[in-house]
């Protein structure tokens, strides 16, 4: 099995970067690839994001691949497949947003959300992640200082102009499945039961890819190969 690990385009590539490690010892090839900064993209984001992360995936070898989705990385996986040229097996969307072709991240988000963030921008820009938190939040999720530190060094302020932009037509790609961490993401969860994924549930948090990666690794590890059993079959 070949896992590229998609990680929020709000955060940076360490979220995935143990889970990679975890999977390799397993026996699978795992790669944890980064999006360009937004604050670099010029043009459509999702196209932009699209192609030059397909170029990295694709100059790694044309093997099959399983997209592992992170938090708000689910909703470019569309665009990205269809940048690829690598074939998509599966998609694993791990407390991760379903794709919204069609409508901008605003349009799906809560209206108190929305309001917060629209009023919170300064000149075109919203606060960096860690500012969405209320105090003490994220010590609660991550407990360690010194990898708390090395999560908020990839942060940088989010143009909010992309959370404004009209997600591309696409649909996923593959079989799919879903792996929930957390209760902020059950609505997203029972969608994907809904459209007849596979699902499993642990009683982590958003951030456990970085800080619980073994376990996280191992479901998407199981999961992987449930969704392989039909391609064997």
């Amino acid at each position: 099995m070949r896992f590229v690990l998609l990680h929020s385009p709000l955060l940076g590539p360490l979220t995935w970067q143990a889970v990679a490690e975890d999977l390799r010892a397993r026996g699978a090839q795992a790669e944890a690839p980064a999006w360009r900064p937004l604050t670099q993209v010029e043009g459509s984001f999702y196209r932009s994001l699209a192609t030059a992360l397909a170029q990295s995936v694709d100059g790694a070898g044309s093997t099959p691949v399983t997209l592992v989705a992170h938090s708000g990385a689910g909703a470019l996986v569309p665009a990205l497949a269809a940048a690829l040229s690598s074939p998509v097996a599966a998609t694993i969307l791990v407390d991760a947003i379903l794709p919204h072709p069609g409508m901008s991240w605003f349009d799906t988000a809560p209206p108190a959300m929305r309001q917060e963030l629209t009023l919170a921008s300064q000149g075109g820009e919203l606060p960096s992640w860690d500012g969405w938190w209320p105090p003490g939040a994220l010590e609660r999720l991550v407990p360690d200082p010194r990898l708390r530190a090395a999560l908020i060094d990839e942060l940088d302020p989010l143009p909010l102009a992309f959370f404004e932009e009209t997600a591309p037509l696409g649909e996923l790609q593959g079989a799919g499945a879903y792996l929930q961490l957390s209760g902020a993401y059950e609505d997203q969860a029972q969608a994907a039961r809904a459209r007849g994924w596979r699902a499993r549930r642990l009683q982590l948090n958003h951030l456990s890819p970085l800080t619980a990666p073994r376990e996280v690794a191992a479901s998407i590890y199981a999961l992987g190969q449930d969704l392989a059993e039909p391609a064997r079959g």
